[in-house]
């Protein structure tokens, strides 16, 4: 995952089922606000083909934060009157979608792209890196270079950067240029970088809170027998 290694992601489509793997992983998408079309349903969904907005896909990264609950985006929070009397006041519809481990091992596996993946510029840069406190993330390079991903997690805020044109036409014709790396990271560098330096924001420089009770044995790839269940809710 840290390397963005594709032949590692399609052989965890194929332990989701075979056949049936794309059909389980688009019914936790739907579970985690991202509906996937039925004819995108296909195997080489696994390698970003279908189609999500920033939105959404923020919204659904922010469960592995939630300890595996996703909460409905809300922009609204609440009204107040010119008195101060909050006359609305929003309330996010939230469900479990993954357990509290399984969330949690994915951010340790998203923090490794970050120090010591396609995502480690983050640390040394000189231009958009130099950022130290925990964090996690990926990178994503889709359509033939024509869309650039990058989606950062820190404890207390979870941030989405897409670069792309109108029409998929619109592409880089290499992927050393048209990597999320390349075209979507950097904008997220300088941006964390502000942030961090903000003391009006007062953003999180701890670690991730580990969920209580949770095993790490669970997810060792040298155990042997039954295998154990991961609370994917398929």
């Amino acid at each position: 995952l840290a390397s963005s290694n594709n032949p590692i992601t399609v052989a965890v489509m194929s332990s989701m089922g075979g056949y049936s793997g794309p059909n389980n992983i688009a019914k936790n998408c739907e579970a985690a606000g991202l509906h996937i079309p039925k004819d995108q349903i296909v195997p080489s969904m696994c390698l970003g083909i279908s189609d999500f907005s920033v939105h959404d896909m923020v919204a659904a990264q922010a469960m592995f934060v939630n300890q595996g609950i996703h909460v409905e985006p809300t922009t609204v929070m609440r009204i107040e009157d010119r008195n101060g009397n909050v006359i609305y006041s929003a309330n996010p519809k939230s469900k479990e979608v993954l357990s509290p481990d399984i969330a949690y091992r994915t951010l340790l596996m998203m923090k490794k792209v970050v120090d010591g993946g396609t995502s480690n510029s983050l640390r040394w840069h000189p231009k958009w890196g130099g950022i130290k406190h925990p964090m996690a993330g990926k990178t994503g390079t889709t359509q033939s270079n024509s869309d650039g991903w990058f989606i950062g997690l820190t404890p207390d805020l979870v941030t989405g950067v897409w670069t792309g044109g109108e029409e998929r036409a619109e592409r880089f014709l290499s992927t050393a240029l048209g990597q999320g790396a390349h075209m979507s990271l950097p904008t997220y560098g300088y941006y964390m970088q502000q942030v961090y330096k903000s003391k009006n924001i007062k953003i999180s420089t701890e670690d991730f809170e580990t969920p209580i009770g949770y095993d790490p044995t669970v997810f060792e790839c040298e155990r042997q027998g039954e295998e154990p269940d991961f609370g994917l809710g398929l």
